[in-house]
């Protein structure tokens, strides 16, 4: 680590890769391979995700792209990220979001058949095709989820950029099988838990995935060299290395929010995975900011401060207590 430089809780992919992957690039680096994804290490990792699944006919590709027709709308929260986080891009490829307000930030059934009315009302409105929710942790919300969709006849997307913080939290009661019984598609994300690129797109719905490489293509997706990110994840999901470091991660932020609420801060939001949301007084964030990089996420109506402090797979714990000693020494100070 450079010492120069600031400590980051800013995201979890600020790290390149664990020493694993980059040990498993360096080994298998000459070896000569079939291109786009046809490579074995990719086939070993497809293999390893169906195993974990329960089920071979499942369609795996290892890039990230999203394929519907161009007058088809996808549904989502006001809150979900590729509402306002991601420059426009699902409307910059021809693709309406039809957005509902979302309770703690997650779609209702009622939410999702309100949308599906409304854009159904009128001829020539952008028909919605896709429901898009984030990282699920309750079985039952997910399940009420996906009836609705079936029964609208609406695909059901589930964004997996930090699945693995998901699956591994203690407020979790979902496997990865129950995922893909219910979804329509999901991704296993690798950038954000120990690889250096790369998700694992999974499609369950026949129609949608027969020929989703064409789209792959089109969009500039499907990689020459796909054993890149292939050699990646046949090495996370050996030896339980992705769920390990998913762990990690949780348990580094369980640790950092436990010890603020106990110095009596509050939290914006409850610590599930390897995010903590709390409020912070601007001087204090002022302090912290000359050791420590992390992203405020809400200014409030008091003029508190809501900061998001995200762990990794690679979060030294020294640093998630030298972090809490800047905020209790702040503290006695004021």
């Amino acid at each position: 680590m450079d010492t120069g430089a600031k400590y980051s809780f800013h995201d979890d992919y600020s790290e390149g890769a664990h020493p694993a992957i980059i040990e498993a690039l360096a080994r298998t680096n000459l070896a000569q391979q079939s291109g786009y994804g046809s490579d074995e290490y990719s086939e070993d990792a497809r293999n390893a995700i169906r195993n974990l699944i329960g089920a071979d006919e499942a369609m795996i590709y290892f890039t990230p792209a999203i394929y519907l027709r161009p007058h088809e709308a996808i549904i989502a929260t006001e809150a979900g990220h590729i509402v306002g986080k991601e420059g426009g891009a699902i409307e910059a490829t021809g693709h309406k979001i039809i957005t509902e307000s979302g309770v703690d930030g997650k779609l209702t059934p009622e939410m999702i058949q309100s949308a599906f009315r409304r854009s159904s009302a009128f001829d020539y409105q952008p028909k919605a095709k896709m429901v898009f929710i984030s990282n699920a942790t309750e079985i039952g919300t997910l399940a009420a989820v996906a009836a609705i969709c079936k029964r609208l006849d609406l695909l059901l997307l589930l964004d997996g950029a930090r699945l693995g913080a998901a699956l591994t939290s203690s407020k979790n009661d979902m496997t990865l099988a129950d995922i893909y019984n219910l979804t329509d598609i999901f991704w296993i994300g690798g950038t954000k838990n120990g690889a250096l690129i790369g998700e694992a797109i999974v499609i369950k719905h026949p129609s949608f995935g027969a020929n989703f490489p064409y789209h792959m293509k089109q969009r500039g997706a499907l990689l020459a060299k796909g054993r890149a990110i292939g050699i990646q994840f046949s090495t996370l999901f050996k030896d339980d290395l992705f769920f390990r470091l998913a762990r990690h991660s949780n348990s580094a932020a369980a640790e950092l929010s436990a010890t603020l609420v106990d110095m009596g801060f509050t939290l914006w939001a409850n610590t599930e995975s390897n995010q903590v949301f709390v409020i912070f007084p601007p001087t204090l964030v002022e302090e912290l900011h000359k050791d420590f990089d992390f992203f405020i996420w809400e200014h409030l109506h008091d003029g508190s401060l809501v900061v998001r402090l995200v762990t990794s797979w690679a979060t030294e714990l020294t640093e998630v207590k030298k972090f809490c000693r800047v905020v209790e020494e702040w503290t006695k100070r004021s």
